[in-house]
């Protein structure tokens, strides 16, 4: 089963942002970007695309799926 590899932490750090800044960004709680950045929930294509927006990438760019 592929499992979804995501590079938020990786753009995150980059834009010197914490994980509640993002959060309160795109609408969640800072729980939900812990679980994303350790592949422990599949986004709704909504927060995916919400995300992306907020580092100016594609959806591709920030999520992977691998087998």
């Amino acid at each position: 089963m592929p499992t979804l590899k995501t590079k938020i932490k990786e753009y995150r750090e980059n834009a010197m942002m914490k994980q509640n800044e993002l959060a309160q960004l795109v609408g969640v709680r800072r729980e939900t970007i812990v679980h994303l950045e350790n592949g422990k929930y599949n986004p709704s294509l909504k927060l995916a695309m919400d995300i992306a927006r907020i580092f100016d990438a594609t959806v591709e760019e920030l999520f992977e799926f691998k087998d």
